[in-house]
């Protein structure tokens, strides 16, 4: 089961379609949850990160192997991340993958990551790195299933 925490909701309809597309694919192999908690906005920073933080907490259970995704996190390639993802799961039944807001993370969910990543040192929008996270996804499974996908 993978469980994917991300701050803020999606509007827009061609990403929702997007999310929607690759969801369907990813049902062959896994099952996703995704949970929107609520994008604080433009409150001061850090009362922003603690008030999401708090709404992500409520939805960790300690099974949970947390991956967090920050710009400062590991740079892995598709298939290093396609065995990173394979190995987890053999040991951990859950992985929850948490998606920032407009502020990033709180160090107090940061600090819950057993995996720091990295997509890249580029800033993205929270709402289309979702369709990135399960695009990659989606890669990760057709490598560890060694099926064909386009690169």
């Amino acid at each position: 089961m993978i469980k994917i925490i991300a701050v803020g909701s999606i509007k827009e309809s061609y990403l929702k379609e997007a999310l929607n597309e690759y969801l369907k694919r990813l049902q062959k192999y896994t099952n996703i949850d995704i949970i929107e908690v609520k994008d604080e906005g433009l409150v001061e920073p850090s009362k922003a990160l603690s008030l999401e933080a708090t709404k992500i907490k409520k939805h960790l259970t300690d099974k949970d192997y947390i991956i967090t995704l920050e710009i400062e996190g590991e740079n892995l390639t598709s298939p290093q991340l396609a065995c990173k993802l394979q190995t987890i799961l053999v040991e951990n039944s859950n992985i929850t993958f948490i998606i920032g807001g407009s502020y990033g993370l709180s160090p107090d969910i940061k600090s819950l990551a057993r995996l720091h990543l990295s997509f890249s040192k580029l800033t993205f929008p929270h709402q289309l790195f979702r369709v990135l996270l399960l695009e990659q996804l989606y890669r990760s499974f057709k490598i560890i299933n060694n099926e064909s996908y386009h690169k």
